[in-house]
């Protein structure tokens, strides 16, 4: 497989900043017609109308109230249902048409389920989410990062099912997700360890972890993928820390006690962000990065009206950028 640093890395440059008067546009998913969805800090479900508009910004509509702080979106065919995963609800199912919201599952083995990260649905109707932390919630995500926890999971909801199951835990910060072109695997980011992970739906590995893309020049967050013929995009929501690697290979109280500090401690994201593109043999088709951005904190990626557009979990808006020519 081709390392992302094998690239020549091209310029990101957000040509076009959108406000939206709420913090944390965490994720971004595009619809048929280029609209834009995204959940945000105070719970609201918005959709962007009017992205490459030159007479103005978008349209931005309010959709829904989740009642919690909604991440990981995927828009079901048709695009008038929105799963949503809720670091304070659990797995969700939004009408779009109607704003109702709707509890698929919230309880693993009579444990509530909290952050709940990101989501596919494949198309014989079973739903796979990740979870990042079993020790951690969204406010102390940085905790977990720290003390390498290894407690993610992914988890499959079968159709009809209110019960998930777990199919591979001991996931380091389990966080985006994509399916192959043929749904044959999984695309797991890994955050915590800078890795993709790809994890078998069919065949004698099933539910098992491989290599797909290792030693990442950032950390992995949301992926997305437009569709079969589209590449996996990766977000990087900040870039390698050299210290953060070492902490993890020291012993787990001391992991431990970093954790505690950092999640006390003021954190602010660096200036420097980035997007990888892969293709479903696991070969890096784009690097964008920017050093000094305005827009910190990367932690989605998606095409739409043959932009890119960014989510951030520290911003008050998203990001609008050129969208690099297909390789």
């Amino acid at each position: 497989m081709t390392a992302p640093q094998a690239l020549a890395p091209q310029a990101l440059a957000p040509r076009r900043l959108i406000a939206l008067g709420a913090r944390g546009p965490e994720d971004v998913v595009a619809d048929a017609r280029g609209r834009v969805l995204t959940g945000v800090e105070d719970g609201r479900i918005l959709r962007l109308d009017g992205l490459t508009n030159p007479a103005g910004g978008p349209r931005v509509e309010v959709l829904a109230r989740t009642g919690g702080r909604p991440l990981g979106l995927e828009l079901l065919p048709g695009d008038d249902t929105l799963l949503v995963c809720d670091a304070e609800r659990g797995l969700l199912r939004v009408d779009l048409a109607s704003g109702a919201v709707h509890v698929l599952t919230d309880t693993l083995a009579r444990e509530r389920l909290r952050f709940c990260s990101n989501v596919v649905a494949l198309s014989d109707g079973s739903v796979y989410f990740t979870v990042s932390s079993t020790r951690y919630p969204l406010r102390q995500w940085i905790g977990d990062l720290v003390e390498h926890t290894g407690t993610g999971r992914l988890l499959r909801l079968a159709p009809g099912a209110s019960v998930p199951e777990v199919v591979l835990d001991g996931l380091q910060f389990a966080n985006g997700l994509a399916p192959a072109a043929d749904e044959s695997f999984l695309v797991v980011a890994e955050t915590g360890a800078r890795r993709l992970t790809r994890v078998p739906l069919t065949g004698p590995s099933v539910g098992q972890a491989h290599p797909f893309a290792e030693n990442l020049p950032g950390m992995p967050d949301n992926l997305w993928r437009g569709g079969p013929d589209g590449p996996i995009w990766v977000a990087l929501a900040g870039p390698r820390v050299p210290p953060l690697d070492l902490l993890h290979r020291a012993a787990p109280a001391v992991r431990r006690a970093a954790a505690r500090a950092a999640v006390h401690a003021p954190f602010r994201p660096t200036g420097t962000t980035g997007v990888l593109a892969y293709d479903d043999q696991g070969r890096a088709l784009h690097h964008l990065t920017a050093r000094h951005s305005r827009f910190r904190m990367a932690t989605s990626v998606c095409e739409a009206s043959g932009l890119l557009v960014l989510g951030s979990l520290w911003e008050r808006g998203v990001a609008v950028c050129e969208r690099p020519a297909v390789k």
